[in-house]
């Protein structure tokens, strides 16, 4: 009785702090809708071909998009440990991507934001199997940038749309 009476009071508390679930509406909501409607323009290089795809398959544009998501990546790798031979034992590879959510009715930059991630790469003394890692770091980093942008559009479309609210 009284741990639900506890419950009842948090769930209370909660409903007034002004928290809205972000994907209200489930697939009919207004930011499931409104990612929907999101192209994605070309992007530059392997980095961009895999960060496309990464959004595109975030995105699910289905319909005649009002929205174009322009992208320019940087990608870049440092080393950072280096042996007693002077050779680098360790790498950074960091992927940040400047965007643009443009309106295709008017033109307007209605988003423009930075994302970004960073891994880490044991160099090894096999030249392919460095490769492989570096393109693997790559692939997730396209992945975990992906992320931050469809989620940073995601709060913009809620926070501006007066449906969603």
């Amino acid at each position: 009785m009284r741990r639900g009476l506890v419950l009842a009071v948090l769930g209370l508390s909660l409903s007034g702090c002004g928290l809205h679930p972000l994907y209200s509406g489930g697939s009919a909501g207004t930011v499931a809708i409104t990612l929907t409607q999101v192209d994605v323009a070309p992007i530059e290089g392997k980095a961009g071909w895999l960060m496309a795809n990464a959004l595109r398959d975030r995105l699910h544009t289905d319909t005649t998009p009002r929205y174009r998501l322009e992208i320019k990546l940087d990608d870049k790798i440092i080393g950072l440990g280096v042996r007693r031979d002077d050779s680098i034992s360790r790498e950074r590879r960091t992927l940040r991507a400047r965007y643009q959510l443009v309106d295709l009715s008017n033109g307007a930059v209605l988003l423009d934001a930075a994302a970004g991630s960073d891994a880490g790469v044991d160099v090894v003394n096999s030249e392919y199997a460095t490769i492989a890692a570096e393109n693997t770091a790559l692939e997730r980093l396209s992945a975990i940038v992906a992320d931050q942008i469809v989620a940073r559009i995601a709060t913009y479309v809620q926070r501006t749309s007066p449906e969603a609210h």
